[in-house]
């Protein structure tokens, strides 16, 4: 899965390297622009960067600010905190989850096009719904840990 992962995103991040590379040669080197071109990247761009969210869930290296951490004193402590963080994410995750899905839904019913190619942007649109499914996933998985290890008594 890691290999995958990291596959998948080195791939993306390259496509989207390559396409701007290309567009800043042919619009202002040969002045002229490619057609479309910015609509063909939405879809490698939109994946790559709910990917990657969902990659940062999966590490659990998202940016986080705790200010609690530096008075609590004890690993029992940062455990427990980590675990009221994991359930506040869950609990917004979801909520926002519901939204995508409806937000998919709606993608679904209209199935709007780009316009200039006419290519169906539903495609790009449901990438949101499956990144907040796996980082939702992935954010049990870490909740799931941490109450694993405070009941084993790792974290003391």
């Amino acid at each position: 899965m890691n290999r995958f992962a990291s596959i998948l995103l080195t791939s993306l991040i390259c496509i989207v390297a390559l396409g701007q590379f290309v567009q800043v040669i042919t619009r202002y080197v040969l002045e002229v622009p490619v057609m479309g071109l910015e609509e063909t990247m939405m879809y490698p761009t939109v994946w790559l960067y709910i990917l990657g969210a969902v990659n940062a869930s999966r590490e659990n290296s998202h940016i986080r600010a705790n200010v609690l951490e530096i008075f609590l004193k004890s690993d029992r402590g940062h455990t427990i905190l980590a675990i009221v963080g994991e359930v506040i994410s869950l609990i917004v995750g979801l909520w926002l989850l519901g939204w995508a899905w409806q937000f998919t839904q709606y993608a679904w019913k209209v199935w709007r096009e780009s316009p200039t190619l006419y290519i169906p942007t539903f495609y790009f649109d449901v990438a949101l719904v499956v990144g907040l499914a796996l980082m939702m996933v992935y954010t049990a998985l870490h909740l799931i840990r941490h109450i694993r290890d405070l009941r084993t008594g790792a974290a003391q």
